[in-house]
């Protein structure tokens, strides 16, 4: 395991869960990325949460006292958009089911969004993490998806992480109640565990996938994803999974750590032990 960390070049970092829960920054973020940036190592943040923009995400981590470029965030939105000009090219009118900021960032991106009207009718759905669902926009959804219109979820979340005493509804559970309703689920799952939400990092820094870890909370999404695009799984004990869980998970991650500070601190020694055999050759 020391090896694989001595080769780590970037670090993929979930956001709830794993830098802060709800609206709480972890005490080991900030010293996390200072280390980082001391060590030579490059982050990028990302987020299967789509009810915010890029541009809202990037506001709400200055916010918190994190300063990040474009190019160090990359959310299930992102990926979407991506994925719908790849291979969907025709596609421009959609019917949305997610916030207003996933909507603006939609329009951005040149997509011509329809209204909650069966007189306007969409070439394909999109569902998000809408916090602002409504009723009756989540019966057009359906009415649309049992129409036949190819539908594309953002990601397979079923919970969002909270600090709050609640339950936070996420798109695989909506998109659950979707298919009860409609007879049929996504045609498209995006997001993580997904292994396009890595290979856009490795392409943008270009990293080969044993250059980067993906530090998450989730096994079925962070863990996984990570095994499928070939980079380092590192399970932190901050968000959902707990250690139980990840004892019986198979195959397990490849590190289970209490948070990011311990992960640090492995990264600086793996460090430290490459360059005390550097000058020792």
């Amino acid at each position: 395991m020391n090896q694989r960390l001595k080769n780590i070049r970037h670090v993929a970092l979930d956001m709830d869960g794993t830098i802060y829960s709800g609206g709480t920054l972890f005490d080991s973020t900030r010293p996390f990325l200072a280390l980082m940036a001391e060590l030579g190592i490059g982050h990028t943040f990302l987020t299967n949460n789509s009810s915010k923009s890029s541009r809202d995400y990037l506001a709400r981590l200055g916010q918190i006292g994190i300063q990040a470029g474009p190019d160090q965030l990359y959310t299930s939105t992102m990926a979407t958009i991506e994925y719908l000009r790849e291979q969907m090219p025709q596609v421009r009118r959609l019917f949305v089911l997610g916030t207003a900021s996933m909507r603006r960032e939609m329009e951005a991106a040149g997509f011509v969004l329809t209204a909650d009207s069966a007189a306007e009718e969409p070439e394909a759905v999109v569902v998000g993490f809408d916090t602002e669902l409504t009723y009756a926009r989540l019966c057009r959804t359906a009415y649309w998806i049992r129409q036949g219109k190819p539908c594309i979820a953002t990601h397979p979340d079923r919970v969002c992480p909270t600090d709050q005493p609640t339950v936070l509804v996420d798109c695989g559970a909506v998109c659950a109640a979707l298919e009860q309703a409609a007879g049929r689920g996504p045609d498209v799952v995006l997001g993580k565990p997904d292994p396009c939400m890595l290979r856009g990092i490795l392409h943008r820094h270009a990293l080969a996938p044993e250059q980067l870890a993906m530090v998450g909370d989730r096994l079925y999404t962070d863990m996984a994803m990570a095994r499928r695009a070939g980079a380092l799984g590192v399970l932190v004990l901050t968000g959902e999974a707990t250690a139980a869980q990840a004892a019986r998970h198979q195959p397990p991650p490849d590190l289970v750590l209490a948070g990011l500070a311990e992960l640090g601190e492995r990264l600086r020694a793996a460090r430290q032990t490459l360059s005390e055999r550097i000058q020792n050759e």
